[in-house]
């Protein structure tokens, strides 16, 4: 058996990572492909570095560009690398565009395709990654599902029953093994503070910096708190923060850094006081580390988080971030934990593609 593997941006590298080693581990032979998608030497180099990942077997370095030119251009090379290699499988991870660009490739060529973290929704179809989850789910024949709820969503859209897998979340497993070494990290003493003194902010999506005003917005909000706010700055959210001249502007108690490694922004999630952001995965991770998450979108395919008691939704709202701000001492200190979220996410998934021969018969 020869599964192709496919990621592009980082969140990808911490799903992949223990379903590579499961693989290894069970001596099949495997293919590493590494679209570009997400591309910067040095963030790259330190997250494969932090996660113990081996350098790429295939790098296509597409690079940036709109949905569609970076999406059929990923499909191009990839459908090149697949007359290559003629795996038996291709395993996908997430929502991001090589996630659809690496299902579309791989079943019009009449390779069976693995979705790992299949059946998150939400119900938002201007959200990119909510059009690549839906199509990808609907091609794959193995879809590995991280929450009852994302079972019930693949269910009422009429997946087949026998392709779907409650396997858990294998980020989560990443966090798990992971989360030991982030303790060794340097970065608290770096920006001189201390364990829950400080809030941690991560603000990159399309969304919330496409118009300044939701950012100005924002970031005024937050000039009305005591506590120190710690922003791990996306290129994204800091070239229109510059290009309206509002980076002057921030308040005091704001701290601008460049973007971390997984390590370091581990160690920084696990010890701040509460966490803002608009990513998928960190509400995630902070329900799993019980810091208080306050989301900064308008939806959530992570409703897990919201049912047990994690995270607030409240998009750029100020008004409802200064509410879910001063709830945030009233929060409880600890989460229920969902089922199988644990260290054997990738021995399900792997037990699942070798256990079931006959979903790879399209």
């Amino acid at each position: 058996m020869k599964i192709l593997s496919i990621v592009g941006a980082r969140p990808n590298f911490m799903k992949i990572k223990p379903i590579y080693e499961e693989f290894k581990n069970r001596k099949i032979d495997q293919i590493l492909v590494h679209t570009g998608q997400h591309y910067d030497e040095n963030m790259n180099r330190v997250f494969f570095e932090d996660l113990e990942l081996p350098k790429p077997d295939v790098f296509l370095g597409i690079g940036s560009g709109t949905h569609g030119v970076q999406t059929g251009a990923m499909m191009s090379r990839i459908e090149e690398v697949l007359k290559e290699e003629k795996p038996d499988l291709t395993v996908v991870v997430g929502d991001v565009n090589s996630t659809l660009a690496g299902a579309i490739s791989s079943i019009k060529m009449q390779i069976p395709v693995a979705h790992v973290e299949s059946g998150y929704r939400s119900f938002d179809m201007r959200m990119p990654e909510e059009i690549n989850r839906i199509l990808v789910d609907r091609i794959s024949q193995f879809l590995f599902a991280p929450t009852e709820d994302a079972i019930n969503n693949l269910l009422s859209e009429g997946a087949d029953k026998k392709k779907i897998f409650f396997v858990g979340n294998v980020m989560v497993e990443t966090l798990l093994l992971n989360i030991q070494k982030s303790k060794k990290s340097s970065i608290l003493d770096n920006l001189s503070v201390n364990t829950g003194n400080y809030g941690l902010m991560t603000v990159h999506r399309a969304e919330n910096t496409a118009k300044p005003e939701k950012l100005i917005g924002l970031f005024g909000s937050l000039k009305k708190i005591d506590t120190k706010i710690i922003v791990p700055l996306h290129p994204r959210t800091k070239k229109v923060l510059e290009d309206i001249g509002y980076i002057q502007k921030l308040g005091k108690n704001i701290k601008i850094i460049e973007p971390l490694g997984y390590l370091d922004f581990l160690c920084l999630l696990s010890n701040s006081k509460f966490i803002m952001t608009d990513s998928g995965g960190i509400q995630e991770e902070a329900l799993m580390l019980d810091v208080p998450c306050i989301t900064l979108r308008e939806n959530t395919e992570r409703i897990v988080t919201l049912e047990n008691g994690a995270n607030i939704l409240v998009g750029t709202d100020p008004i409802k971030l200064t509410s879910a701000l001063d709830e945030i001492p009233k929060r409880e200190k600890s989460y229920p934990k969902p089922p199988l979220w644990d260290g054997k996410v990738s021995k399900r998934i792997v037990d699942a593609i070798i256990g079931h021969p006959d979903l790879f018969a399209l």
